[in-house]
């Protein structure tokens, strides 16, 4: 589904991302870790189109399409079927918990799924239709992941980017979460996970990819890589031997 081909991105003189290639087939859950200011979030947003690469495509395919997304403006790569749950989550904090669905569906030309959408955007995260009409800015932080989950995928995407899904949340509801994010893969969704906790990302995801300083290290079965011992050292916390 998504396949990225000798990718480069620069901030100015810096070299972010040093031809990353990588691929993520339709179904699969694909993790991608690395410590803080490895270029998780810039890889993220290259593919979300909100940074332009300096070289490299990001080729995107569904029956009987494909496109280069680094090619494409944002709002034509979420009409693709690409949505991004940013980090930080970043949820209109003055708006409804409602408001913030509508807002996720804006890109669509049907209405006619509409309803039966945000009924399973409540039947996955029954907090949120509790708090309906509350104001997004006084949710938990776990309640703003919902949301923020929810908002992606009221745009119906068939490829879920998640930034950090576990960024400053209380553990039981990012167990929580995690488990809902297994069920909306195997709904039909097929996700990109960028996750700094590593252990979390690769119980969830089936392939993995370590990012190091802009550019991929490791690539392998998520359970090959949990078992590594340069990967234990390095993002697992254990000391070596």
């Amino acid at each position: 589904m998504l396949t990225i081909q000798n990718l480069h991105v620069h901030y100015g003189a810096i070299h972010a991302l040093k031809g990353v290639n990588l691929h993520v087939k339709n179904g699969e859950i694909v993790a991608l870790i690395g410590s803080n200011g490895a270029g998780k979030t810039t890889l993220v947003r290259t593919i979300s189109g909100l940074i332009r690469p300096s070289e490299g495509r990001v080729e995107y395919e569904t029956p009987g399409t494909s496109v280069d997304l680094a090619r494409e403006p944002t709002h034509r790569i979420v009409a693709h079927g690409v949505a991004q749950v940013p980090e930080g989550r970043m949820i209109f904090a003055n708006l409804s918990v409602k408001e913030n669905l509508e807002l996720g569906a804006y890109s669509r030309s049907d209405r006619k799924n509409f309803s039966s959408d945000m009924a399973e955007v409540f039947r996955l995260f029954p907090r949120l239709k509790e708090r309906l009409g509350q104001n997004a800015g006084t949710l938990s932080g776990g309640e703003q992941q919902m949301l923020a989950i929810g908002r992606a995928l009221m745009s119906r995407p068939s490829l879920l980017l998640l930034d950090e899904p576990s960024l400053g949340i209380a553990p039981a509801l990012v167990q929580q979460i995690f488990k809902t994010l297994v069920e909306i893969n195997r709904a039909g969704t097929t996700i990109f996970l960028i996750e700094q906790d590593a252990y979390l990302a690769l119980e969830t995801a089936d392939r993995a990819y370590v990012l190091e300083t802009g550019e991929i290290t490791m690539e392998g079965k998520a359970t090959d890589l949990l078992k590594d011992p340069k990967v234990r050292q390095a993002y697992l916390g254990e000391m070596a031997t």
